[in-house]
């Protein structure tokens, strides 16, 4: 099939679906090499520890990242390819998965492409397909279980709703905000007449269950553990600040303007509104999946800032909104918007293996997540050997994750807080003589925690000889009045 007609005066030659899938390759091959060259971040360095203690559940958020990591570890080891092998091939999928939701969904069998396309050209997914967190997981998941549900519309063979079960719940086990896709397809059913009629038929339901039983050990493991993730996560909406209300949601938009690229972000919006308008049950099914995680995030800036990265899982409904309703001004602007998107990716990826851009460290996000932790880490392991000390230890858990990754094989190393108590993990239980790092602005440890802390020296995490962060360095002997755990034994 030939695709013509994406700009004004439509495309110089025409593009085959093999091309398209030639150079979907290509950009998958780009994004594996920028994966081995990237230094890890904080996030994914503590994720990659989830990966290396496995368990059904975790403080900070669902489990499945740990699989996801732990699956590329094992073929590839635990350096940075291994880490994030599955995230290059995890987008791969997911736009493919989109693409065909796309011819699924709509008469204008170029819409799936369409919606490929402007996908591949967010900042946010060519973020996430290199750098390895729960959203890279969620976004693959929170797609197939659209696809599914579009795949039902198309075919009416209910069977594809024990696919969307399975995928919204594995959607669900990446993030506990996978949850929203039920309830906007449950809301699809609802409202359309189709759909009104499926839920009088057992698969649909059947599907429902699949999704929630793949989501009980993370239940389980809350209730054995006082329900800690779940009240971390909730408590988040339990403090109201109205007075920052703006402040929050205006950085919302501006955060996914500079996330989505502020092209695909004009015709993404211009299809959400679209979508609205027009009743169909094609149009409900994307305008759903944008807009019941958009009240949520929009709720929640009453309550605290919403990070960057949460809303995208808004992007794939949205971009089949403008693929499949909005045509004629998607077809007219994607080519630049696209170009647009696929040069600030582009520059992102370069900043971050090689930083030729002069940019100041502490307003370059590349350098303040990624660069300089090795150094540190050797630094850090000098420092221990020349005090003749086996156990380093940190509260932050970047840091403490970052050292566990790097850090000399030698060195023990152990997480220091009440997070670490969820690990499952053998604590130091005596006191121990310790070599504690944490940053500089961070107030002198002291007890009933830490006793005869002595200052020894500071470190810097450097950038091309910029320094971005300094972090103390104290002997201190560790009193276990405090929750530990020991996350990475010496070799």
């Amino acid at each position: 099939m030939e695709l013509r007609g994406l700009g004004d005066a439509g495309l110089a030659r025409a593009v085959t679906r093999n091309g398209w899938l030639a150079a979907l390759a290509g950009v998958t091959l780009i994004r594996l090499l920028a994966a081995a060259l990237v230094p890890l971040a904080p996030d994914e360095a503590y994720y990659w520890l989830w990966s290396q203690h496995l368990q059904p559940g975790y403080y900070d958020d669902a489990p499945l990242i740990a699989v996801w990591i732990r699956a590329g570890t094992a073929l590839l080891g635990n350096g940075p390819l291994g880490i994030r092998l599955l995230s290059p091939l995890g987008a791969a999928c997911g736009t493919l998965l989109i693409w065909r939701a796309g011819e699924d969904l709509f008469p204008d069998r170029k819409a799936g492409l369409i919606a490929a396309i402007m996908l591949n050209a967010t900042l946010v997914l060519n973020a996430g397909a290199v750098i390895t967190t729960p959203d890279t997981p969620l976004l693959l998941f929170w797609t197939a279980t659209i696809a599914a549900a579009a795949r039902w519309h198309a075919s009416r063979d209910d069977r594809w709703f024990l696919a969307a079960g399975a995928m919204a719940g594995l959607a669900f086990e990446s993030k506990y905000t996978g949850v929203l896709i039920l309830a906007a397809v449950g809301l699809w059913l609802l409202v359309t007449a189709q759909g009104r009629a499926a839920l009088r038929r057992p698969l649909p339901w059947c599907g429902l269950a699949l999704a929630i039983a793949l989501f009980m050990p993370v239940v389980w493991w809350n209730a054995v553990h006082h329900w800690v993730s779940f009240a971390k996560q909730g408590g988040r909406t339990t403090h109201l600040a109205p007075e920052d209300a703006f402040a929050n949601f205006a950085a919302l938009v501006g955060g996914q303007i500079g996330l989505v690229t502020p092209g695909i972000f004009l015709l993404a919006t211009i299809g959400v509104i679209a979508a609205l308008r027009t009743r169909t049950a094609a149009a409900s099914l994307v305008w759903l999946s944008v807009v019941v995680p958009g009240a949520v995030f929009a709720e929640h800036v009453v309550s605290g800032a919403v990070q960057p990265n949460w809303p995208a899982i808004m992007i794939p409904g949205a971009a089949l909104a403008a693929a499949g309703v909005a045509t004629r001004i998607t077809r007219r602007y994607l080519v630049p918007a696209a170009a647009l998107g696929a040069t600030v990716s582009a520059l992102v990826y370069v900043q971050a293996i090689a930083a030729p851009l002069p940019l100041p460290v502490r307003r370059d996000p590349t350098a303040l997540q990624l660069a300089g932790w090795r150094h540190l880490a050797a630094a850090v392991g000098e420092e221990a050997r020349a005090q003749h000390l086996a156990i380093v230890a940190a509260s932050d858990y970047g840091l403490v994750a970052e050292l566990a990754h790097d850090a000399p094989p030698s060195l023990t190393i152990a997480g220091t807080g009440a997070r670490w108590q969820y690990f499952g993990r053998p604590g130091l239980r005596t006191p121990t003589r310790l070599l504690l790092v944490a940053p500089s602005y961070m107030p002198r440890p002291d007890a009933p925690n830490f006793t005869d802390v002595v200052r020894l020296a500071s470190v810097r995490r450097l950038r091309h000889g910029a320094v971005i962060e300094t972090y103390s360095i104290y002997e201190a002997m560790f009193m276990p009045t405090e929750p530990s755990a020991v996350m990475r034994p010496s070799r």
